[in-house]
């Protein structure tokens, strides 16, 4: 066999035992990583410190009026809840005026509505609504969190606060189960975020002395006192993905920051259809890893271990069907190789996904949805180059600045 057969083979034995090692990482992350849920509840913090919560809305008539409900619905027992509808041309400030006065009426009195007309100069849409809604929060907790974000537990705060006070965290981050409805969201995401992992791992990530920082500005916990100490708002004004700058900062001001998964507490749908999924998650790449560098390691990750062990069995394959078993020589070897690595690559998915409370019947359409994000890494170092702009909820941006609104 010669020696260019060889620099194929080992590559492809080396992909079967990543894969391979993929395994005990999946199970190490059941062990050590359980989700937040309620089977550990008992009842709300004593004492129970005042949480100010704060929902940035923008375009969200579809989604508002349920994630306000089921956040006022929360059995914690001393919160308030503060919507700032940023510039809304929908039906978003009538549904937001009519649940403040239905709160009212009520003589819940939890419920304040701010309403922004204008974007501030030097500033991102939801960084601005943000630092405005912060001028009337009074509680010694901060909650940050989405108009798309439904909360399906009402003891989600609850056991959040909890676990931040009994672990002595300044900045909790409870990551949202995706509400994947459509074939393209249930193929596409869940690569995006194995990349994620792959840079912010949670092991690292909750190692307060590995400099590894990640939040999903979903749902947000922290004292105020750390919301002060990084700078608030004003240090990410013109950050696409603030949350990964504030727990960037975090860590920097030596912070206890620490990332949770979350079982029954709440949901998102984050992206419906192809277009949105791809504008949504460039944004994300882009916000998020910053560098080329990690963009381009991005791309040769997923192309070294997914699309070369494919496009190797599928070669090799043909090969031999032309061949014949007995002559194909070499691509016999390398048709074996590459189907290892693919059929280990498939296991570990599969495990992946019923972790990720995924089907694992999907894990065949991982390929596909590694091309497509190999597409969505191009695109976001695109945009990194200054030669793209990204454009969300009617506003557009170009690098650190606001382009049209």
């Amino acid at each position: 066999m010669t020696i260019g057969w060889w620099l194929w083979l080992v590559p492809l034995w080396l992909v079967a035992l990543v894969w391979a090692s993929r395994h005990l990482d999946v199970s190490r992350a059941k062990r050590e990583f359980p989700p937040l849920d309620e089977d550990s509840y008992d009842a709300p913090p004593e004492p129970a410190p005042k949480v100010s919560i704060l929902i940035a809305a923008k375009d969200e008539a579809a989604n508002i009026e349920t994630a306000v409900r089921t956040m006022l619905e929360q059995d914690y027992p001393n919160f308030e809840l503060i919507v700032i509808n940023d510039r809304s041309t929908d039906g978003t400030r009538d549904i937001l005026d009519r649940l403040a006065a239905e709160s009212s009426a009520n003589g819940n009195g939890r419920l304040r509505v701010v309403h922004i007309e204008q974007l501030r100069d030097g500033w991102f849409g939801k960084n601005n609504a943000m630092r405005e809604g912060m001028t009337h929060a009074t509680g010694d907790w901060l909650c940050f969190s989405d108009a798309d974000c439904k909360q399906t537990s009402t003891r989600t705060l609850s056991l959040a606060m909890r676990h931040a006070l009994e672990h002595g965290v300044d900045f909790l981050s409870v990551l949202p189960f995706l509400d994947a409805r459509s074939l393209w969201e249930r193929i596409i995401q869940p690569v995006c975020g194995a990349v994620m992992v792959f840079w912010f791992h949670p092991r690292r990530v909750n190692n307060p002395d590995h400099p590894a920082a990640y939040a999903n500005g979903a749902y947000m916990l922290m004292t105020r006192e750390t919301y002060d100490t990084i700078g608030g708002h004003e240090l990410v004004k013109a950050e696409v993905n603030e949350d990964m700058h504030m727990a960037r900062l975090t860590k920097e001001r030596q912070r206890r920051l620490k990332v949770v998964q979350n079982d029954g507490l709440y949901s998102v749908r984050m992206y419906t259809g192809l277009g949105e999924i791809w504008r949504g998650w460039s944004r994300i790449f882009y916000g998020c890893f910053g560098t080329s560098r990690r963009l381009r390691i991005s791309m040769l990750f997923l192309l070294c271990t997914n699309v070369f062990p494919y496009a190797s069995a599928i070669l090799a394959w043909v090969m031999v069907a032309l061949r014949g078993w007995s002559d194909a020589g070499p691509w016999a070897a390398v048709a074996v190789s590459a189907t290892l690595a693919v059929g280990l690559q498939m296991s570990v998915i599969a495990r992946f996904y019923r972790l990720s409370r995924v089907s694992p019947w999907l894990a065949p359409t991982f390929i596909v949805g590694a091309v497509i994000c190999i597409g969505m890494l191009a695109s976001a170092m695109r945009r990194l180059g200054g030669r793209g702009t990204t454009t969300w909820r009617g506003t557009t941006y170009r690098a650190d600045k606001v382009i049209s609104t």
